[in-house]
């Protein structure tokens, strides 16, 4: 890490040390909470939280039983926590969660709010009545949405999550480097292409079920978090289901608390996080749509952890070593950067293409393997062609 980095974390752990005011030791971290998330959340100090993920309910409204055309039954949100007896009950219900969301959240902290068509502009109102300032409207474009079976409507593929921060002043932290480096040195966009959660990063209950009908993707997390946080920071969230985000905030040495009053799945969550490791993506399956998105970011990689934070990577003559970090960069003694730009100023090059410039050590058939981080980047592809 660069001694211009060093600084600039000290003076943000020194200016969240000012404001926190309330000791870690004091807060239930890596516990889910029972019960009502409202109820839960009132046992928390205020401004003791850096940030609040929310997926709350999106009161769908669905009516009876959604089937295919082949008659076949569509695995659909039913369940009791989702059923509103009207908008005004949905609006009571959001106002009293975000008010508690408010007062827990530290001065600087950060509010993330997931929803659909359903319910997001209801939940963006009443955010701004209480004092929040939207920083960005992120739009989730799911690269394998579920179709429109009726024919009847455009197919309903893309989720909107609200950034924002405590009021139109209030300071708020973004890892724009990091985020400018995990898509290969271009900003960051506030359209996101991931899959809805599938393969086996869905989790099944005993019957070979999904545990819970909209169990997000990891790997939106794991951008949201490095995004929006530091190592040691507290995430919460309120609508902890089958613990997306805890999983993710333990990979990346976040703390995290959870509410949930489902007992099912607070067991799922429980025993997922438990097999997690710090900094261990080898959970993570997620595949960009090729088409959307034909650039593929060394970040994007990382993300889906086929490459993980702390591996080694070398040049084909073993000259020069780097570790690759969360974000997607590389490090070489005080040089980071891309790995366009480490590759470029070790040789003292105009120009590198890291993706044929660094190389890794893989398990072969033979005993170890050396392969150019392309081949990554290339069973990327495949994965996303399938």
């Amino acid at each position: 890490m660069g001694q211009v980095t060093k600084i600039r974390a000290a003076e943000v752990k020194t200016r969240r040390a000012k404001v926190q005011g309330v000791a870690k030791a004091d807060l239930p971290l890596g516990r889910i909470l029972p019960g009502d998330c409202v109820a839960a959340m009132r046992s928390l100090p205020d401004a003791s939280v850096d940030l609040v993920f929310a997926d709350p309910p999106y009161n769908l409204q669905l009516g009876g039983d959604l089937n295919r055309p082949d008659g076949s039954h569509v695995d659909a949100v039913t369940d009791d926590w989702d059923r509103f007896e009207s908008f005004k009950t949905y609006d009571d219900f959001t106002k009293a969660w975000l008010a508690e969301c408010k007062r827990v959240l530290k001065p600087d902290g950060a509010l993330w709010v997931i929803g659909s068509y359903h319910n997001i502009y209801r939940v963006g109102a009443i955010l701004q009545d209480l004092g929040f300032w939207v920083l960005n409207d992120i739009v989730w474009r799911k690269a394998n949405p579920m179709p429109n079976f009726r024919g009847t409507r455009f197919t309903n593929a893309h989720e909107t999550l609200l950034w924002c921060s405590q009021g139109e002043k209030a300071k708020y932290h973004f890892n724009y480097t990091a985020m400018k480096t995990l898509n290969d040195e271009l900003q960051m966009r506030s359209d996101w292409t991931f899959p809805i959660c599938g393969g086996a990063e869905r989790l099944k209950d005993d019957a070979g079920h999904k545990a819970h009908p909209t169990q997000k993707p990891e790997a939106l997390l794991y951008r949201v978090l490095l995004a929006t946080t530091e190592a040691g920071d507290v995430v919460l969230d309120p609508f902890f289901g089958t613990g997306t985000t805890g999983a993710v905030a333990k990979r990346l040495g976040r703390e995290w608390i959870g509410c949930e009053r489902e007992d099912g799945y607070r067991k799922v969550a429980l025993k997922r996080i438990s097999k997690e490791l710090p900094l261990d993506e080898s959970a993570l399956k997620t595949m960009q749509n090729k088409r959307a998105a034909p650039r593929v970011a060394f970040g994007a990689l990382v993300e889906a952890g086929l490459l993980k934070p702390g591996t080694q990577l070398f040049d084909k003559k073993r000259r020069w070593f780097a570790e690759v970090r969360a974000d997607g960069s590389l490090e070489h003694e005080k040089l980071t950067g891309s790995i366009h730009h480490v590759g470029k100023t070790l040789q003292d090059a105009p120009s590198c293409n890291g993706w044929t410039f660094w190389h890794y050590e893989v398990d072969g058939p033979k005993g170890l393997d050396v392969k150019p981080i392309d081949a990554v980047r290339q069973a990327y592809l495949l994965g996303i062609e399938d």
